[in-house]
């Protein structure tokens, strides 16, 4: 029984030999396989590289520079994002410049090289670009991005650019861009100014120009990667977002300006003459409502301009006052304890200093006059008079305290010092013809700040241009935080000189009825004074009227100043009037009540 189990055993184990004689088999056809795909992705791994270094050869070595072009073809594309720039504003927040949509032009210089002559040949006769500017631009292919045209209104963009694409010329597009606009046009223009020059970093004019770096923000930029004109969907992009500019806000009332604008133009064409000003002040501020001059511009169409008439005369024009100087005199006068309203003063036809004769505007004999009648009176003779009794330091000093001779920082560039001569030169003469205001050069915003430190009780109050506190592009700090009060006189003198202005507007026997304005007093001064044309000598005339209003609790003054008017008239006839309704409006559109005070009186005359 035995020997016929170990047969039965013995045929699983020769069934297992099979087996694993069979797997082996399999094995080693596997590893036969495995080591010919590995020799055949190695021999296709030198291929490739072999490939590699051939094209690099080809690159660097046979062919450079076709292959260059063919790298600007595809390679990174930057455009901007325009800032838009920021809005210039009245006191309340009216625009008087403003952004608004337009478009640039531009082009891709490797796409419209082939078209660049027809391209440029439209954009000439459309939009007014230099045709062989922009043909240059159209052929530059060191660059996929030209500018050819900016700030160009939306609808003419893109008509033009429409007009491109219809003769199936590539790479010209149209992207946003903001356009100035100054829906005021000429108000307050000559404030406002021009935009300087893309090319030109010192063209500009006004506050676009003084407050450009806050006005125009800082553009972005979107860069990305293209191929043959196209945008690679899976390249590489950033964006730079742009920064808009800093809105400024004026102290300026458009609808104050505009009526001193319009009513300044009637008086400078009625009367011929050469120009105008009219300044309008807060008299207690020093905040400037209105600084028109005329003739002016219109803003939106600058090109259309004078250049002369470009600019703020109100803060760069010198010229001498006149009489209205008498009011500074007789304020220092009064504060230096030398005259009163009430001081006698024997007045006779003609003064003789230094050989030379001192007249008035007017023909009289011998007159008795009290210093309050002087200044009524617009007296010369008398004003010379009484400033004999000051030594001119002493003048001088005043006047430069009433900020003659001082530049005003308002931020509008080109503002003159004037000039008022050191007293160390000063004659006898020349004290004479400064006490009434011919030898000395002032401004017309000068002069109303001067002015209106008699309305503000005494103290000298910086005028201001824009809210808040701006610096322009000189480093000078400006707006109404950096207001300056100086005490130039004291309160008791201000309102003794006023009481002496109030005569002038006063129908019997003042200069300037006309400047009067019924229910409010009124303190004014006139001014005639002759003027130096271009041949340098005195050929014309200067006439002006400053006041303010009401006389006891002044909140405004007005200053009109009328360079060579032709018809004859005086500061009285030619400026009263443009006083008397410009305050006239003022008073009405903030509602300023009369004081109920009765007008100050005082005696012009004295008897022996």
């Amino acid at each position: 029984m035995k020997p016929h189990a170990r047969g039965r055993r013995s045929a699983p184990r020769a069934a297992a030999g099979a087996a694993l004689s069979r797997d082996a088999r399999s094995i080693a056809v596997v590893r036969r396989r495995a080591t010919g795909r590995l020799r055949a992705g190695l021999l296709l791994i030198a291929m490739v590289l072999s490939l590699f270094a051939a094209r690099l050869v080809q690159l660097q070595g046979i062919d450079p520079q076709s292959y260059a072009v063919m790298a600007t073809e595809a390679g990174v594309v930057t455009e901007p994002l325009p800032a838009s720039r920021g809005r210039i504003l009245d006191r309340n927040e009216v625009p008087l410049a403003d952004s608004v949509a337009g478009k640039m032009i531009v082009a891709d210089p490797v796409q419209t090289y082939p078209d660049a002559a027809e391209i440029a040949r439209i954009l000439a006769s459309e939009v007014d670009v230099n045709y062989f500017e922009t043909l240059s631009r159209l052929r530059d292919t060191s660059t996929r991005f030209r500018y050819l045209a900016r700030r160009v209104p939306a609808p003419l963009a893109d008509r033009v650019v429409a007009l491109i694409d219809e003769r199936e010329f590539a790479g010209v597009v149209a992207m946003s861009d903001p356009v100035r606009d100054y829906p005021a046009r000429d108000i307050a223009a000559n404030i406002v100014g021009v935009m300087g020059d893309d090319a030109d970093e010192d063209f500009g004019a006004g506050l676009e120009f003084a407050f450009d770096d806050q006005l125009s923000g800082r553009d972005g930029r979107a860069s990305y990667e293209a191929g043959s004109g196209y945008r690679l969907p899976l390249g590489d992009a950033s964006v730079v977002e742009p920064v808009d500019g800093r809105d400024i806000t004026l102290t300026i009332d458009r609808d104050v300006q505009w009526f001193a604008q319009r009513r300044l133009r009637q008086t400078v064409e009625s009367s011929r003459a050469a120009s105008g000003t009219v300044v309008v002040m807060d008299s207690r501020t020093g905040e400037l409502l209105a600084l028109a001059d005329y003739p002016s511009f219109d803003a939106a169409d600058p090109g259309t301009a004078n250049p002369e008439d470009i600019g703020a005369r109100s803060i760069s024009d010198v010229y001498e006052p006149g009489s209205v100087q008498k009011a500074l005199t007789a304020a220092a006068l009064v504060d230096a304890g030398l005259v009163t309203p009430y001081t006698q003063l024997t007045v006779p036809s003609e003064l003789p200093v230094m050989g030379e004769s001192i007249g008035d505007w007017f023909d009289h004999g011998l007159l008795r006059l009290t210093m309050a009648g002087v200044i009524a009176k617009s007296s010369n003779i008398g004003t010379v008079q009484a400033a004999e009794q000051m030594t001119p330091k002493q003048q001088w000093e005043y006047l430069r305290s009433f900020g003659l001779g001082s530049k005003d920082v308002t931020g509008l560039a080109g503002a003159s010092r004037g000039l008022v001569p050191d007293w160390s030169t000063w004659t006898d003469l020349t004290q004479a013809t400064i006490s009434y205001g011919q030898g000395v050069s002032v401004t017309a915003l000068q002069m109303a700040a001067a002015f209106n430190t008699i309305a503000n009780d005494g103290v000298r109050v910086s005028p201001s241009l824009v809210e808040g506190s701006l610096r322009t592009r000189s480093g000078q700090m400006v707006g109404t935080d950096h207001t300056t009060r100086t005490r130039v006189i004291s309160e008791a003198a201000a309102k003794s000189t006023t009481s002496m202005l109030e005569q002038v507007t006063n129908p019997e026997g003042g200069t300037a009825p006309s400047a009067a304005i019924p229910g409010y007093r009124v303190a004014g001064k006139t001014g005639t004074a002759n003027r130096v044309g271009e041949s340098g000598q005195y050929d014309s005339f200067t006439v002006s009227f400053a006041g303010f209003a009401p006389a006891d609790d002044p909140r405004f003054t007005v200053y009109c100043v009328v360079q060579a008017p032709q018809h004859g008239g005086g500061g009285g006839t030619t400026c009263g009037p443009v006083f008397h309704d410009v305050m006239s409006y003022l008073l009405r559109k903030y509602a300023v009540p009369p004081t109920g005070a009765a007008p100050a009186w005082l005696p012009t005359e004295w008897r022996p």
